[in-house]
């Protein structure tokens, strides 16, 4: 009886099989990729807060060291920075919650005349470039003989900030179910008891997140800081100067510092969703 033979399979290049491996892995890779492109400029800042700086400019590694942590309030130009963007970035997100979520609630439940035009404009300051927002607010406050300073910054960065803070409250109105604050009204419960009560604490969660980005984007600022400024020294603004002297080390370690509190707040919250989410549902 006569054998067939039967062909050897063609063998795989390994570029066909490395160019499979990449298209099945492909976003993947892209992932790691820009990740490590986004967390080396923060790996850096938390390395070189514990370099051994001998010199002008902290960009050479010369040996681990705790000096710049024990000595972080040693030199008090980076505390009063510190303390008026921090004083800043509270105040502004503050206020720019509480102006932004009644916009929001107006927007987002009540028509009226140029509501669709309202609704443009809150657009165009997260459009516009920052150094166009500095300019001209530097402009009004000029035309209004204000002295800049901590108040012109306040108000620009409530100014600024005002289009997010109404983007995020909009965003979390959105899914509101609005019968829950009917049923809180045929209880009796007027419009201020309802708003406090009922609509409130449901969009919390997103007044919160609204406040957490404007405090980011506040003490981040540095355009529209630097044009309306005046005396005032802020934390950006002095790692700015300070750049072109030498930068301390403790702002390396200033940074670090606000990377772990954000990382950790964002921990906690998710820990706190996940727990949320995992609790067992009345049953009906």
């Amino acid at each position: 009886m006569a054998t067939v033979a039967i062909p050897a399979p063609a063998r795989v290049s390994w570029l066909a099989g490395a160019w499979a491996w990449m298209r099945r892995n492909l976003l993947s890779v892209y992932m790691i990729v820009a990740l490590t492109y986004l967390f080396i400029p923060v790996v850096i800042t938390i390395l070189f807060s514990f370099n051994d700086r001998r010199g002008k400019y902290n960009i050479v590694w010369n040996g681990f060291t705790f000096k710049w942590w024990r000595d972080m309030f040693a030199r008090p130009e980076i505390q009063a920075a510190l303390g008026k963007s921090l004083q800043l970035a509270f105040f502004s997100a503050l206020l720019a919650c509480v102006l932004g979520t009644l916009v929001a609630l107006a927007i987002a439940r009540y028509q009226f005349k140029g509501r669709a035009a309202t609704n443009l404009f809150i657009f165009l300051p997260m459009s516009t470039p920052e150094v166009v927002m500095g300019s001209s607010l530097l402009a009004l406050f000029l035309t209004l003989n204000l002295k800049t300073g901590f108040t012109t910054i306040l108000i620009a960065h409530i100014l600024f900030n005002l289009s997010y803070v109404v983007v995020t409250v909009k965003a979390r109105l959105a899914g509101f179910d609005q019968h829950l604050e009917e049923a809180a009204m045929d209880l009796y419960a007027n419009e201020r008891t309802t708003f406090l009560k009922v609509t409130l604490p449901l969009i919390l969660p997103g007044v919160f997140a609204a406040f957490l980005l404007a405090f980011a984007l506040s003490f981040d600022d540095f355009i529209i800081t630097n044009f309306n400024s005046g005396s005032t020294v802020t934390f950006p603004l002095l790692v700015w100067g300070a750049a072109r002297v030498g930068v301390p080390p403790q702002v390396n370690v200033f940074g670090t510092l606000i990377f772990l509190i954000a990382v950790i707040g964002m921990l906690i919250g998710i820990r706190l969703q996940t727990r949320r989410q995992r609790r067992p549902k009345p049953a009906a």
